[in-house]
């Protein structure tokens, strides 16, 4: 509103008017708007004074309201309030119906009732905010007062008044005349406002058409006359704009509007419109398009059917046309606008009233221009900017930008890969991925000092021939890695030529490195030489100072990466030997059974881990099984597996059954914290029944593998992990047929972040489902493979043990019960003798009677029954005497006055390895004898020598 009421008194009525519709088209959201008033005597209902953002084609039929109708101007006179009609309901509008359209009318408000109407046409569905409708009432007020009229009377209201007075007053006003002509008599009626607009004294016009045409330039009367032809044979309106010599001899534009008046036949009986002097906004318009012909900027305009109706200079230049195209189809004329999409884009422009614009490349002078698109109410303008050097500009910088923004993201992802790059390996396969590839390097060599000498620690494009000739040269003397590595300055060198120049002694190194350009780069880490890094060219090539300070920039990143990674090799090589020397090295080869293991170290981290695996022999032939997992990693947990695996091997010497096994383990680790925890799995095997006894604290379940191929995991009792279970424990037995497979294996194995337990149980059934028991190192191979693939990284680290199992046939194997009686010995020497008879051992007859003969005459002077003598022809020979009796024999040292305490150390020297061991009824004493070698009657006087 304020800039409403700074409009000038000097600005025509009309032009201000129409400034206001725009002001209250554009609150409500609309498309246009318009403003009628009163109509003069003869021209009964409200007639359009204004209009805005709305073509002729609309405009044409509100041209004349009949104040009898129900359109909103009526209405809103009428009824003196306001009227909205949503889309839908909305009144057709040159022949267009309503349904997209709502309709926002306000009366325009004067001393004595509504002087006509303001509309506005929205295409926004719901009814204008309470705030909206309070502007288009100040709007309307303003209106009413820039009519500019003197007050009239009340009554009689203003559609019985007498016809004519409200319109005359306020086309007074806006010096606007009306006309009326009828062809019966070819008569003009004029009144005051046209004889004044047209020159005519107020007594000097005769009402007879050929007078008024014949002020009419003669330049134009052809013009007027066709447009009045195609009105009253169109039965259409009429509208034109032309100069008239006045009778004072000036000339001036006139504007003419009207329709055609028919009668009751539907015949044409003369026309009625108005007239008013377009002088001053035709000489506007003059001085406008000038300007417009010589502004800097191109200018168009179109027409509602794409008709070129005006073209300046600039555009001409851009365009490649002329003049000539006026009047003429924009898309058919003009080859530079034959842009995909142009047309679709300007027919958008114009349905939504709303401008857009566009960027092409005039192809008549190749230079880049900017379209921009206007609607205007009799068509469309093109406005072209010639942007041809911004773009170059823009694009040159943009180029930049992106050159730069691709540095920054080529060393942030240096240095993301760099930060993840554990090792030295990881860290020269992180330059080459990242700084080779956006430079056109062909190799790199990421050399080190050691003991004064350099070492090679990785390189990528290079032949091993080559790596041996540069690997572990002193540094004492002069090189480009020496010179970069002490003088702490980048070496660049172009060519082999220049190479050859700096260090003639060394010429024939680009020849035989297959290079032809290089790049010198020391690594400084913590103030101090690391050693250098070689980025090599295929070709000769010139750095330029951005590649020479990006380089550099690289360097800084990859010596302290190198830096750590070495640190971290360090490390994990002893980590390594602390972890093979907490392992077994080798697997013992026993007649009970064949196996192959597989230790898999976490990929994260340098720490060693807690898992391990063991086969301990015992007794009997028979073995012990055990693999177990201390929770966590690093030294300690590494340090708790030791103690581990040491009480293990002294409780299996004991020969204690697996629950008590588990609950010795419980108290050693319990005794080293409440935060100290194991799983732990024993069991033992005797091939002499094939049952294995197994004991778990908290670790997964064994896989068993049968000879027809199915797999199933026994139901072993799971006890909590050591250190937090309270004893006793409990063992379950699994008999095992000859030839299957035993499979013990940690959680690592099988469960992963991706994976449950479960899942990782099953996926290993599936791959031990028909496994063959011959190639059990191979079998390690594909479990490992298929439960963690190598690209997989793991958190934990993995122990795997796959054991066949082999039986003792029943040939091999020879027991006998025994009477506790002394006569038992000489029964127990004739059993012996003629089992080893049967064996092919009778060279170790002798040895065996008098080791039998000790042992059963033991039992029965210091033991009780029922006595058992079992004979086992394994590998060794291995002699058994049982009795019901838990004393367990000691050998010590007999005095010479002793008769007696000499039989243990007469059993220890005839024998490889003797022992005892407990059983569910009492005891066992066990010998073993070697099958080779000569027998015994050396050792027995030996024996008695040492005793004498």
């Amino acid at each position: 509103m304020a800039l409403l009421h700074a409009i000038d008194d000097d600005v025509a009525v009309t032009e201000a008017l129409r400034l206001a519709l725009e002001h209250a088209v554009a609150e409500l959201r609309g498309v246009g708007g318009m403003v009628h008033v009163g109509g003069p005597e003869g021209l009964r209902g409200l007639h359009l004074l204004a209009s805005s953002g709305l073509p002729t084609a609309l405009t044409e039929p509100w041209e004349r309201v009949p104040d009898d109708g129900d359109l909103p101007p009526v209405r809103a006179v009428r009824e003196g309030t306001r009227i909205w009609l949503p889309a839908g309901h909305a009144p057709d509008v040159g022949g267009r119906p309503g349904e997209d359209r709502g309709v926002a009318t306000v009366p325009l408000p004067g001393p004595d009732g509504p002087l006509g109407a303001l509309t506005v046409l929205t295409t926004v569905r719901h009814a204008p905010r309470p705030a909206q409708w309070t502007f288009l009432h100040t709007v309307a007020a303003w209106v009413s007062g820039r009519l500019d009229r003197p007050l009239l009377p009340k009554e009689p209201a203003p559609w019985e008044r007498q016809p004519g007075t409200l319109l005359r007053q306020a086309l007074e006003a806006v010096h606007v005349g009306s006309w009326e002509w009828t062809m019966a008599t070819d008569e003009v009626d004029l009144d005051a406002a046209g004889l004044t607009v047209l020159g005519f004294e107020p007594d000097g016009f005769d009402g007879r058409a050929e007078t008024w045409l014949g002020i009419v330039h003669p330049d134009d009367r052809p013009l007027v006359a066709a447009e009045v032809d195609k009105a009253l044979r169109d039965r259409s309106s009429y509208g034109t704009e032309y100069r008239v010599r006045r009778p004072d001899g000036t000339i001036g534009w006139v504007h003419a509007r009207g329709r055609v008046k028919l009668a009751d036949t539907g015949q044409p009986v003369g026309m009625v419109g108005t007239v008013w002097d377009s002088t001053d906004s035709r000489s506007a318009r003059d001085a406008i398009s000038r300007a417009l012909r010589h502004m800097s900027d191109g200018f168009l305009t179109l027409d509602h059917q794409w008709r070129i109706t005006f073209l300046n200079e600039e555009a001409e230049r851009v365009l490649g046309a002329g003049q000539e195209l006026i009047g003429r189809l924009v898309w058919d004329d003009l080859t530079a606008l034959r842009v995909p999409g142009l047309r679709a884009l300007c027919e958008e422009a114009v349905a939504r009233s709303t401008p857009s614009g566009l960027d092409l490349l005039a192809p008549g002078t190749g230079r880049w221009c900017h379209l921009r698109l206007v609607p205007l109410p009799d068509g469309l303008a093109f406005f072209f900017t010639d942007i041809h050097e911004k773009r170059m500009h823009d694009t040159e910088r943009e180029a930049a930008a992106r050159a730069q923004a691709d540095r920054a993201a080529r060393i942030g992802e240096l240095t993301a890969a760099l930060a993840k790059a554990i090792s030295s390996r990881d860290v020269v396969d992180a330059v080459a991925s990242h700084v080779l590839p956006p430079f056109g390097a062909a190799g790199l060599m990421m050399e080190v000092i050691e003991d004064e000498r350099t070492r090679v620690v990785g390189s990528v494009g290079y032949s091993q021939e080559f790596i041996d000739l540069v690997d572990h040269l002193p540094v004492t003397g002069r090189s480009a890695v020496t010179d970069a590595l002490f003088s702490r300055t980048p070496q660049f060198f172009t060519s082999p030529q220049e190479y050859a120049a700096r260090y003639p002694m060394l010429a024939g190194q680009p020849a035989a490195g297959g290079k032809a350009a290089w790049a010198f780069l020391p690594l400084i880490a913590s103030d101090h030489p690391a050693g250098v890094c070689v980025i090599s060219f295929d070709q000769p090539r010139r750095f330029t100072g951005e590649e020479r300070t990006l380089l550099v920039a690289i360097s800084g990143l990859v010596a302290h990466a190198l830096e750590r990674a070495r640190l971290f090799d360090a490390e994990h090589v002893r980590a390594q030997e602390l972890q093979r020397g907490l392992l077994p090295r080798t697997l013992p080869p026993l007649p009970a059974c064949t196996s192959a293991a597989r230790y898999l170290p976490a990929r994260q981290g340098m720490d060693v881990g807690g898992d391990w695996y063991d086969i301990i022999p015992l007794s009997g032939d028979r073995v012990a099984l055990v693999i177990g997992d201390v929770m966590g990693h690093g030294l300690p947990e590494a340090a708790t597996m030791g103690r581990l695996r040491t009480a293990v091997h002294t409780l299996a010497d004991l020969e204690l059954p697996p629950d008590e096994i588990l609950a010795h383990l419980n108290d050693v680790v319990s005794e080293l914290g409440d935060d100290s925890y194991a799983t732990c799995l024993y069991g033992v095997y005797d091939p002499t029944t094939g049952v294995c006894a197994f004991g778990c604290a908290g670790h997964p379940p064994p896989a068993v593998v049968r000879p027809d191929g199915t797999v199933e995991f026994p139901a072993v009792a799971s006890d909590p992990p050591l250190g937090a279970a309270d004893p006793p424990f409990e063992s379950v037995e699994v008999t095992l047929p000859e030839n299957s497979l035993l499979v013990l294996y940690t959680d690592g194995l099988i469960e992963s972040a991706s994976r449950d337990i479960d899942a990782g149980m099953a996926h290993l059934a599936q791959l031990l489902s028909g496994a063959g028991a011959d190639d059990l190192d191979g079998l390690c191979e594909r479990l490992t493979a298929g439960l963690v693939p190598a690209q997989q990284q793991s958190a934990d680290d993995a122990a795997l043990l796959v054991v066949r199992v082999n039986r003792l046939s029943a040939e091999s194997v020879a027991v006998w019960p025994l009477t506790a009686e002394p006569q038992a010995a000489g029964e127990a020497r004739k059993l012996v003798r003629a089992q080893l008879s049967e064996w092919g051992l009778d060279d170790l007859a002798m040895t065996t009677e008098l080791l039998v003969s000790e042992l059963v005459g033991n039992v029965v002077r210091h033991a009780k029954g029922p006595v058992v003598l079992r004979l086992l022809h394994s590998r060794t020979l291995i002699c058994e005497v049982s009795d019901g009796s838990l004393t367990t024999p000691r050998i010590r040292r007999a005095s010479e006055t002793d008769e007696g305490g000499r039989g243990l150390q007469l059993v220890a020297a005839l024998s490889q390895r003797w022992g005892a061991r407990y059983t569910a009824t009492g005891k066992c004493i066990w010998t073993e004898q070697a099958l080779t070698g000569p027998d015994s009657p050396d050792a027995l006087l030996t024996f008695f020598d040492q005793v004498a």
